[in-house]
Protein backbone atom coordinates (compact mmCIF):
# COMPACT_ATOMS: atom_id res chain seq x y z
CA UNK A 1 0.00 0.00 0.00
CA UNK A 2 1.20 3.51 -0.83
CA UNK A 3 1.00 6.47 1.53
CA UNK A 4 0.46 10.01 0.24
CA UNK A 5 3.24 12.34 1.44
CA UNK A 6 2.06 15.62 -0.08
CA UNK A 7 4.16 17.92 -2.21
CA UNK A 8 7.89 17.36 -1.70
CA UNK A 9 11.06 17.66 -3.81
CA UNK A 10 11.20 13.87 -3.72
CA UNK A 11 13.84 13.08 -6.30
CA UNK A 12 16.49 10.81 -4.81
CA UNK A 13 19.41 10.58 -5.08
CA UNK A 14 20.57 14.11 -5.76
CA UNK A 15 24.30 14.72 -6.13
CA UNK A 16 25.90 17.20 -3.76
CA UNK A 17 27.80 19.62 -5.97
CA UNK A 18 29.93 22.61 -5.13
CA UNK A 19 29.58 25.55 -7.51
CA UNK A 20 32.45 28.04 -7.47
CA UNK A 21 33.18 31.33 -9.22
CA UNK A 22 35.44 34.33 -8.79
CA UNK A 23 34.11 37.75 -7.91
CA UNK A 24 35.41 40.90 -9.67
CA UNK A 25 38.45 41.03 -7.34
CA UNK A 26 39.35 37.36 -7.90
CA UNK A 27 38.03 36.10 -4.55
CA UNK A 28 36.61 32.58 -4.60
CA UNK A 29 32.96 32.15 -3.66
CA UNK A 30 31.42 28.68 -3.52
CA UNK A 31 28.09 27.15 -2.60
CA UNK A 32 26.62 23.72 -2.01
CA UNK A 33 24.00 23.05 -4.70
CA UNK A 34 22.20 19.70 -4.76
CA UNK A 35 19.81 20.90 -7.45
CA UNK A 36 22.09 20.40 -10.47
CA UNK A 37 21.69 18.18 -13.51
CA UNK A 38 23.50 17.31 -16.72
CA UNK A 39 21.28 18.57 -19.54
CA UNK A 40 23.35 17.61 -22.62
CA UNK A 41 26.64 15.82 -23.26
CA UNK A 42 28.48 19.11 -22.78
CA UNK A 43 26.11 21.12 -20.56
CA UNK A 44 25.00 21.29 -16.96
CA UNK A 45 22.01 23.13 -15.47
CA UNK A 46 22.15 24.62 -11.99
CA UNK A 47 18.83 25.36 -10.35
CA UNK A 48 20.12 27.94 -7.88
CA UNK A 49 18.65 31.22 -6.68
CA UNK A 50 19.55 34.45 -8.42
CA UNK A 51 20.38 36.14 -5.12
CA UNK A 52 23.28 33.83 -4.19
CA UNK A 53 26.67 35.58 -4.18
CA UNK A 54 28.04 32.76 -6.34
CA UNK A 55 25.22 33.23 -8.86
CA UNK A 56 26.00 36.94 -9.08
CA UNK A 57 29.68 36.11 -9.62
CA UNK A 58 28.80 33.68 -12.42
CA UNK A 59 26.71 36.36 -14.13
CA UNK A 60 29.61 38.82 -13.83
CA UNK A 61 32.53 36.56 -14.84
CA UNK A 62 30.61 34.24 -17.21
CA UNK A 63 32.43 31.19 -15.83
CA UNK A 64 32.19 28.69 -12.98
CA UNK A 65 33.13 25.21 -11.83
CA UNK A 66 30.95 22.42 -10.52
CA UNK A 67 32.64 19.86 -8.27
CA UNK A 68 31.41 16.59 -6.85
CA UNK A 69 31.43 16.58 -3.05
CA UNK A 70 32.64 13.43 -1.32
CA UNK A 71 32.65 11.80 2.10
CA UNK A 72 36.11 13.22 2.91
CA UNK A 73 34.90 16.73 1.95
CA UNK A 74 31.49 16.49 3.68
CA UNK A 75 32.20 18.98 6.50
CA UNK A 76 33.34 21.71 4.10
CA UNK A 77 30.61 20.88 1.57
CA UNK A 78 27.96 21.23 4.26
CA UNK A 79 29.49 24.50 5.52
CA UNK A 80 29.36 25.88 1.96
CA UNK A 81 25.60 25.22 2.08
CA UNK A 82 25.06 26.74 5.52
CA UNK A 83 27.10 29.93 5.17
CA UNK A 84 26.15 32.73 2.78
CA UNK A 85 28.71 34.58 0.70
CA UNK A 86 26.42 37.61 0.90
CA UNK A 87 27.02 37.92 4.66
CA UNK A 88 30.36 36.12 5.06
CA UNK A 89 32.90 37.50 2.57
CA UNK A 90 35.65 35.13 3.78
CA UNK A 91 33.44 32.05 3.47
CA UNK A 92 35.79 30.09 1.18
CA UNK A 93 38.92 31.17 3.08
CA UNK A 94 37.43 29.75 6.29
CA UNK A 95 37.42 26.25 4.78
CA UNK A 96 41.21 26.09 4.50
CA UNK A 97 40.76 24.58 1.03
CA UNK A 98 42.85 25.56 -1.98
CA UNK A 99 41.77 26.84 -5.38
CA UNK A 100 43.67 27.25 -8.62
CA UNK A 101 42.39 28.91 -11.76
CA UNK A 102 41.13 26.57 -14.47
CA UNK A 103 43.21 26.62 -17.64
CA UNK A 104 39.98 26.42 -19.65
CA UNK A 105 37.76 29.11 -18.08
CA UNK A 106 38.20 32.00 -15.62
CA UNK A 107 36.92 30.05 -12.61
CA UNK A 108 38.41 28.37 -9.54
CA UNK A 109 39.10 24.64 -9.35
CA UNK A 110 38.92 23.63 -5.69
CA UNK A 111 41.71 21.10 -5.32
CA UNK A 112 40.20 19.02 -2.51
CA UNK A 113 37.05 18.01 -4.41
CA UNK A 114 37.62 14.84 -6.46
CA UNK A 115 35.93 15.68 -9.79
CA UNK A 116 35.35 19.13 -11.28
CA UNK A 117 33.55 20.39 -14.40
CA UNK A 118 34.99 23.64 -15.74
CA UNK A 119 32.24 25.69 -17.42
CA UNK A 120 31.44 28.90 -19.21
CA UNK A 121 28.04 30.50 -18.85
CA UNK A 122 25.93 29.34 -21.79
CA UNK A 123 22.51 30.67 -20.82
CA UNK A 124 20.34 31.91 -18.00
CA UNK A 125 16.81 30.56 -18.13
CA UNK A 126 14.29 32.62 -16.20
CA UNK A 127 10.57 32.00 -16.37
CA UNK A 128 7.70 32.26 -13.92
CA UNK A 129 8.54 28.76 -12.63
CA UNK A 130 12.26 28.35 -13.27
CA UNK A 131 15.62 30.01 -12.73
CA UNK A 132 18.56 28.08 -14.11
CA UNK A 133 22.18 28.74 -14.91
CA UNK A 134 23.26 26.62 -17.87
CA UNK A 135 26.95 26.01 -18.32
CA UNK A 136 28.93 24.68 -21.25
CA UNK A 137 31.45 22.13 -19.97
CA UNK A 138 34.93 22.83 -21.36
CA UNK A 139 36.81 20.27 -19.30
CA UNK A 140 36.43 17.72 -16.54
CA UNK A 141 39.35 17.18 -14.20
CA UNK A 142 39.78 14.56 -11.48
CA UNK A 143 42.30 13.79 -8.79
CA UNK A 144 44.34 10.67 -9.52
CA UNK A 145 43.06 8.86 -6.41
CA UNK A 146 39.61 8.44 -8.00
CA UNK A 147 40.85 7.07 -11.34
CA UNK A 148 40.96 3.41 -12.33
CA UNK A 149 43.79 1.68 -14.21
CA UNK A 150 42.17 2.62 -17.56
CA UNK A 151 42.23 6.33 -16.69
CA UNK A 152 38.48 6.55 -16.06
CA UNK A 153 36.78 7.92 -12.97
CA UNK A 154 35.73 5.12 -10.61
CA UNK A 155 32.48 6.15 -8.84
CA UNK A 156 33.23 3.91 -5.85
CA UNK A 157 36.56 5.68 -5.30
CA UNK A 158 34.94 9.12 -5.36
CA UNK A 159 32.67 8.35 -2.39
CA UNK A 160 30.30 10.97 -3.82
CA UNK A 161 27.81 12.55 -1.47
CA UNK A 162 24.12 12.25 -2.25
CA UNK A 163 21.53 14.53 -0.67
CA UNK A 164 18.30 13.17 0.75
CA UNK A 165 15.45 15.70 0.86
CA UNK A 166 13.24 13.38 2.91
CA UNK A 167 15.36 13.36 6.08
CA UNK A 168 18.02 16.00 5.31
CA UNK A 169 20.74 13.38 5.13
CA UNK A 170 23.93 12.75 3.22
CA UNK A 171 24.53 9.33 1.75
CA UNK A 172 27.11 7.81 -0.55
CA UNK A 173 26.76 5.43 -3.44
CA UNK A 174 27.31 1.73 -2.94
CA UNK A 175 28.57 -1.02 -5.13
CA UNK A 176 27.94 -1.35 -8.85
CA UNK A 177 24.84 -3.51 -9.32
CA UNK A 178 24.45 -3.56 -13.10
CA UNK A 179 25.70 -2.28 -16.43
CA UNK A 180 23.85 0.62 -18.06
CA UNK A 181 22.37 -0.02 -21.50
CA UNK A 182 22.73 -3.74 -20.81
CA UNK A 183 20.70 -4.64 -17.70
CA UNK A 184 17.41 -4.42 -19.63
CA UNK A 185 18.51 -6.12 -22.87
CA UNK A 186 16.66 -9.33 -22.00
CA UNK A 187 13.34 -7.50 -22.37
CA UNK A 188 14.27 -6.45 -25.92
CA UNK A 189 13.83 -10.09 -27.04
CA UNK A 190 10.20 -10.45 -25.94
Amino acid sequence: MRKNLGVQPALFPMPVTIVAAYDAEGTVCALNAAWAQICDTDKIALFIDADHKTTQNILETKAFTVSVASVPTMEVADFLGIASGNTMPDKFARTGYHATESTFVHAPVIEEFPVTMECSLAEVVETENLYAIVGKIHNVSAIEQVMDSDGKVDPEKIQALLFDQFRSGYYTIGEKVGKAWNAGKGLMKS
